[in-house]
C-alpha cells in the first residue's frame, strides 16, 4: 500500500511516498480503508524526531484518519463490513489502510462528509477529555482557549458554547479572532498586541477564568495561573513554549488552583476507548443537531503531504488541514 513515511528526521522533505506492506488485524481490530486523514502538530514534532510513536504504534505519523471497514477481527462484532468510520489512532494515519482496536473506532456522524470525518476524532477525543472530563467544565463558567483558531480551538469553542459555557481565546492576527467570533467565542484576544490576563480578568470583573485549555505550556504558565479564579483548572495539552517552568504553590494553595497535564497519544487502548465512548455519546449528538461541525481549512493529497506539513507551520490555517486519498 502506499503510506507517507519518514525515513529520518527532518523538515517537510523528510516526508517521503512509498510503498510498504498493509497492515495485518488482530481478533480485536478492524481494517480501514482510508478516505482522509487529519494532520496534527504531533505529526509535525514526530517528523522532526521529537515525539516518537508509543510502544507497539505504527511508525507512520498519522493520529486520525475516516474511511470504510474494508476487514474486522474475529472477536469484533458492533461494525461490519463497509461501515463508514473515523477512527482514534496511536499512529498509521499517512496511508491507504490502517489497522485500529475496535474500541477506537467512532460512526461517521449523520449530515458529515465522509472526508470532512478526518477533522473529528483527535480534536473532539482531546477537548471532550480535557474540558468535560479532566476540568469538569459547566454551564456559565469562563473558558479560555489559547489558540482558538486551531482544530482543537475551534473544535472546543463550539463544545464550550453547547456546555453553556462563557468562550473567551486568544489568536494571532484580527481574521483568526473573527472566525473564532463566528463559531461563538466572545472574549478575543490579539496575543500579539494585547496581555491575556489583563484582558480575561477585565472581562470577568476581575475574576478570570474558570478553565484554561493551553497548549504552550512552561511559556505561559505563570500567565495562566494568574488568568485563573478561584478554584480555576489549568489543563496544559501542548508544550510549544517549553516544558519546564517555576510553579508558584502559593498562589495555587491560596486560590485553591488545579493544574492538570494530560496527554492523548500515549493513553493504553482501554483508556482511549473509554473516551471515545463518551465522545461518541455526548458529543456525537451534537453534531448530528448541526451544533458543533467539523472545521476544515484545506485539503491535500496524500502524496502531498510535505505542503501539508507547510501549511500547518506557517500557521495561517483555521481549522484543521487534511490528506486525501
Amino acid at each position: 500500500m502506499r503510506a507517507i513515511t519518514i525515513p529520518s528526521p527532518g523538515g517537510p522533505a523528510a516526508l517521503v511516498s512509498a510503498d510498504v506492506p498493509a497492515p495485518e488485524i488482530g481478533p480485536g481490530e478492524v481494517l480501514v480503508d482510508v478516505a482522509a486523514a487529519g494532520v496534527n502538530r504531533a505529526d509535525v514534532v514526530q517528523r522532526q524526531g521529537n515525539y516518537p510513536p508509543p510502544p507497539g504504534a505504527s511508525e507512520l505519523p498519522g493520529l486520525e484518519v475516516s474511511g470504510v471497514l474494508r476487514d474486522v477481527g474475529a472477536q469484533v462484532h458492533d461494525w461490519a463490513v463497509g461501515d463508514r468510520v473515523c477512527a482514534l489512532l496511536a499512529g498509521g494515519g499517512y496511508a491507504e489502510q490502517v489497522a485500529v482496536p475496535a474500541g477506537q473506532l467512532l460512526p461517521v456522524p449523520d449530515g458529515v462528509d465522509l472526508v470532512e470525518a478526518a477533522a473529528l476524532p483527535e480534536v473532539a477525543c482531546t477537548v471532550w477529555s480535557n474540558l468535560v472530563l479532566e476540568a469538569g467544565l459547566s454551564d456559565g463558567e469562563t473558558v479560555l482557549l489559547h489558540g482558538g483558531s486551531s482544530g482543537i480551538g475551534t473544535m472546543a469553542i463550539q463544545v464550550a458554547r453547547a456546555l453553556g459555557a462563557r468562550v473567551a481565546v486568544t489568536a494571532g492576527s484580527q481574521a483568526k479572532l473573527e472566525a473564532c467570533r463566528d463559531l461563538g467565542a466572545q472574549i478575543l484576544i490579539d496575543y500579539r498586541e494585547q496581555d491575556f490576563v489583563e484582558e480575561i480578568r477585565a472581562a470577568t470583573e476581575g475574576a478570570g477564568a474558570d478553565v484554561i485549555l493551553d497548549l504552550m505550556g512552561a511559556k505561559y504558565l505563570d500567565r495562566n495561573l494568574r488568568a485563573l479564579t478561584r478554584d480555576g483548572r489549568l489543563v496544559v495539552i501542548g508544550l510549544m513554549g517549553g516544558a519546564r517552568a517555576e510553579l508558584d504553590l502559593g498562589r495555587m494553595l491560596s486560590n485553591r488552583l488545579r493544574v492538570i497535564a494530560t496527554s492523548l497519544r500515549s493513553r493504553p487502548a482501554d483508556g482511549k476507548a473509554d473516551i471515545v465512548r463518551a465522545v461518541r455519546t455526548q458529543l456525537w449528538p451534537l453534531i448530528e443537531q448541526g451544533r458543533v461541525r467539523p472545521i476544515v481549512h484545506g485539503t491535500h493529497p496524500l502524496e502531498q503531504a510535505r505542503r501539508a506539513h507547510e501549511e500547518l507551520e506557517a500557521s495561517q490555517h483555521i481549522g484543521k488541514v487534511l490528506l486525501t486519498l
